[in-house]
């Protein structure tokens, strides 16, 4: 349930790795990757969509239930138009290649975010490839698209103030699982890890409540260089942490 700690899964594919039940990505450096070979911003971002393709097809050869993926946030839009309307043309194509691939491979996508103002016919995509895939059991993809955690908080506390003001939710009813069940993550784990490229470190407003217990793994590739060899030295930074959700841990013992 949301707000809970994460169970891992325990296998060895192949080097008796912990393998997470969900994984987090804030998939960054396109346009540094594009600009260090002297390419339009936009080819890195094309280059972007081959390296999400390659982590889908990891996490199912894995075995990790869970992936959600920062494509697009609500701070996005501040970039430049054309910029925004080659993201967006770039979700459509890649939804338009790889629905049935997914499909195949058994994988269910949610998309979160805001869909308040967003181009209708993005909508109708967005709502066609959930319907598509609902039935699927295996690989989760969640894409968090126009999508920024602070609002994600201020809508769930709406929600359940109105709730209240309708009479039909008592304030002191109001605890940390209901609020979960209130965001747009309502159903999925809190991610166990959460990786991001480039170098940085911060979360820049991606999951802040879900992230609570999360390990945090930064690296220094840009996300078209992460391949299958960053996501398992990324498994073994997490088969090697001593995860406590504020107990003492293991190694204390």
């Amino acid at each position: 349930m949301a707000g809970e700690p994460a169970a891992s899964v325990n296998v060895a594919p192949g080097a008796g790795l912990k393998i997470p039940r969900h994984i987090g990505v804030i998939m960054d450096g396109n346009g540094r990757w594009a600009k260090q070979r002297g390419k339009r911003r936009t080819e890195g971002h094309v280059e972007g969509v081959k390296a999400l393709r390659g982590l889908v097809e990891h996490c199912i050869t894995y075995g990790v239930p869970y992936l959600t993926v920062f494509s697009f946030s609500s701070e996005n839009w501040s970039r430049p138009p054309d910029e925004v309307s080659f993201i967006f043309n770039l979700l459509r194509r890649f939804v338009a290649s790889d629905l049935q691939r997914l499909i195949r491979n058994n994988v269910r996508v949610r998309i979160i975010g805001a869909r308040e103002g967003l181009d209708h016919s993005l909508v109708k995509l967005i709502e066609d490839v959930e319907a598509k895939t609902e039935g699927n059991t295996g690989l989760t993809l969640v894409v968090a698209f126009n999508y920024g955690a602070k609002a994600e908080i201020v809508a769930a506390a709406r929600h359940l103030a109105r709730e209240v003001a309708a009479g039909r939710l008592d304030p002191d009813e109001i605890d940390e699982q209901r609020l979960g069940n209130a965001l747009y993550t309502a159903g999925l784990p809190d991610p166990d890890v959460i990786i991001r490229t480039s170098g940085e470190q911060r979360l820049s407003n991606f999951l802040l409540w879900q992230a609570a217990y999360s390990e945090f793994v930064f690296v220094d590739e840009h996300w078209p260089d992460f391949n299958e060899a960053s996501f398992v030295r990324v498994l073994e930074t997490f088969t090697n942490r001593d995860r406590r959700f504020g107990g003492i841990g293991t190694a204390a013992l």
